[in-house]
């Protein structure tokens, strides 16, 4: 009866040691999947942030390279468009300047011949020729106003006319002058300013 009961304590001693074992080997088996599993969660978020920031940088740098060439477009634009401007700016400044300082002179003179109609001393054959001049003067100024609007709508931007005596100057805003623009401003000018052909000079600004 010892013996058996000594058999029964080592059967059993050694049941308890496989079950201790296998628990111990499942416990572990158990943790090293969890750990490989978390693990490949973290690879797989780690690789999933570094796609989206790849991404994300890449289209920032792709909207930052649009939008820098749209800025240089439009830079470019604007630097073209101020230079084209400046020159018609200038060019529209020459001739309102000049056309500003033809007016000056011609008030300035009618304004000396309306002293002499006024004054008490001149003299009738004075105040005669002061009036003849006074009016010689307006209708100059009248017919150059005429011829001026007049060839503008032959396609000329800008014009100014100078008359001196016998001899008219004319100045256009036009960078090349065919035969048929040179001929309808000389019919222009002799018509409306009773002038001769030879006498009208036409020069391009």
């Amino acid at each position: 009866m010892k013996i058996i009961k000594k058999n029964q304590l080592t059967i059993l001693v050694l049941a308890l040691m496989l079950v201790t074992a296998g628990y111990l080997n499942y416990n572990s088996n158990v943790s090293s999947t969890e750990q490989v599993a978390s693990i490949g969660d973290a690879t797989l978020v780690s690789s999933n942030l570094s796609n989206s920031i790849t991404n994300e940088t890449q289209s920032q740098l792709e909207n930052n390279t649009v939008t820098n060439e749209v800025a240089s477009s439009v830079s470019t634009s604007e630097e073209n468009s101020v230079e084209t401007n400046a020159d018609v700016s200038n060019n529209s400044e020459y001739f309102s300047s000049s056309k500003l300082e033809r007016d000056t002179m011609y008030s300035q003179m009618l304004e000396s011949y309306q002293k002499i109609l006024d004054s008490k001393t001149t003299s009738d054959k004075q105040k005669e020729a002061a009036q003849e001049e006074i009016n010689k003067i307006n209708k100059a100024k009248n017919a150059i106003m005429i011829a001026e609007n007049l060839i503008k709508t032959k396609g000329i931007q800008d014009v100014v006319i100078f008359s001196n005596d016998d001899s008219i100057s004319v100045i256009v805003n036009k960078e090349e002058l065919k035969k048929e623009d040179i001929a309808q401003i000389q019919s222009i000018i002799a018509r409306e300013m009773n002038a001769k052909i030879e006498d009208i000079h036409i020069t391009n600004q």
